[in-house]
């Protein structure tokens, strides 16, 4: 058996299309578990960066700057909020992206996929979850018997960071109150909230991903009737990155299948 070719095959296919990566890593510095299950590449296969864990989320992106507050509460369809973020320049990444990434799927689905920001395929093509990200995140679902048409996809950022860097709190804070508008106006029963930077923009939680994904959360915002059930899972960039942690993801998209049985019982 030539073991280096075998190994080789088994990398393509979770999914590693490089050797080396943008940002350097000193691999015999040990580091803690929980800090590398942290690592956020944001949320479209960007650059591996260590998540700085705050001790608690600023008031700031809690809440949102006000000006996007404002905006954002005053659409009522999607099509006022897309139009609404087309045209709002309280956020400086606007100007260095090359599209708006909206959303993709059924706005009408029972499940909405939140992730962080768009990577450079989505900054292309202006759709989210489209790199090599997107695909696993593709096969994920059809393991539970969905489908793009079937979910609808968005992220906490409608524009690329540039470098694929890691969104700073202040650009979260401009766009997290047109998120939460999008999840008000899409009503969906079930959050799927992909990576930490998403859960915890959403969830106002400090705590990492590996603490809190597969436990399921109530979202509650003003707009909203009700409270919609959302389950953090990992993010398919860092599944990419960590195949290991693939079976945990796994019992997470089953949990999502159990949950829409439950409504349609």
């Amino acid at each position: 058996m030539n073991k280096p070719l075998e190994a080789i095959k088994l990398q393509l296919g979770f999914g590693v299309d490089e050797a080396v990566g943008d940002t350097p890593i000193n691999r015999y510095v040990s580091q803690r578990a929980d800090t590398i299950e942290a690592t956020t590449a944001s949320d479209e296969g960007q650059s591996p960066k260590t998540k700085e864990v705050p001790s608690a989320l600023t008031p700031r992106l809690r809440q949102g700057s006000q000006a996007s507050v404002d905006t954002a509460a005053l659409t009522q369809t999607l099509v006022e909020l897309r139009a609404s973020l087309a045209a709002f320049d309280g956020c400086a990444l606007k100007r260095t992206a090359t599209n708006l990434v909206f959303a993709d799927g059924n706005p009408e689905a029972d499940v909405m996929i939140v992730g962080e920001a768009p990577g450079t395929d989505e900054d292309r093509l202006g759709l989210p979850f489209v790199g090599v990200s997107g695909q696993l995140l593709d096969r994920m679902l059809s393991f539970i018997g969905l489908n793009r048409s079937s979910v609808y996809i968005t992220n906490v950022l409608p524009w690329r960071p540039p470098g694929n860097r890691k969104p700073t709190q202040a650009e979260v804070a401009a766009c997290v109150p047109f998120t939460k508008r999008h999840i008000e106006l899409a009503k969906p029963k079930i959050l799927v909230l992909t990576g930490g930077a998403a859960a915890s923009a959403l969830l106002d939680t400090p705590q990492t991903i590996s603490r809190i994904r597969g436990r399921w959360h109530n979202y509650s915002s003003s707009g909203l009737e009700q409270p919609i059930a959302a389950l953090p899972t990992y993010h398919p960039a860092y599944l990419l990155r960590t195949p290991g942690q693939k079976r945990q993801a796994w019992r997470d998209f089953l949990s999502i299948k159990i949950k829409l049985l439950e409504f349609h019982q």
